[in-house]
C-alpha cells in the first residue's frame, strides 16, 4: 500500500550503480589530471570523457522526470475536466508544478478541496502530500 512515508522510489541501477560509478570516474579523472605524469592532452581527454558520461547519466534522468511532469500535468487537466466539466487553466495558473505533481496522489473525494487549500494557503508539495487522507497510489513513476 503506497502512502506518504513510502512513495519515494529508488531505481537501484541508477541511484546505486550508475550515479556513484560516474561520480567516482569523474573524481578519478580530476585527481588523475594532477597526479598522473601522462601527457596533458591525455589527462584532459580522460576528464572530458568522464564529464560526458556523468552528464549523460544525469541528463537522461532529468529528461525522464521532465516528461513525467508533463504527463502528470496533462492527467490532472483531464481529471479536473472530468470532475468539474471546466477547464483546468484557471487553477493551473495559480499552482506551481510541484503542487500539481503532489496533488496527483490525492483521492478523487479530496482532490479538489485539497487543490483549493493548496492555492489559498500556498502549500508546499510536502504539505500537500502530508494532508492527503486517502492516498491514490502511483506505481508508474520514473
Amino acid at each position: 500500500m503506497q502512502n506518504y512515508k513510502n512513495h519515494t522510489r529508488y531505481y537501484p541501477l541508477h541511484h546505486f550503480v550508475l550515479t556513484p560509478l560516474t561520480g567516482i570516474a569523474f573524481v578519478w579523472a580530476i585527481v588523475n589530471c594532477f597526479q598522473n605524469e601522462n601527457s596533458t592532452a591525455e589527462n584532459i581527454y580522460s576528464l572530458l570523457i568522464a564529464t560526458c558520461i556523468m552528464l549523460t547519466v544525469q541528463m537522461t534522468r532529468l529528461y525522464a522526470l521532465k516528461n513525467q511532469d508533463r504527463l502528470i500535468r496533462l492527467e490532472q487537466k483531464q481529471r479536473y475536466f472530468e470532475k468539474t466539466g471546466k477547464s483546468f487553466s484557471e487553477k493551473e495558473t495559480k499552482l506551481r508544478k510541484s503542487q500539481i505533481v503532489a496533488l496527483r496522489f490525492a483521492s478523487d473525494e479530496e482532490w479538489i478541496e485539497l487543490m483549493d487549500k493548496a492555492i489559498a494557503e500556498n502549500l508546499s508539495s510536502k504539505e500537500i502530500k502530508s494532508a492527503i487522507k486517502n492516498w491514490k497510489a502511483d506505481h508508474n513513476r520514473v
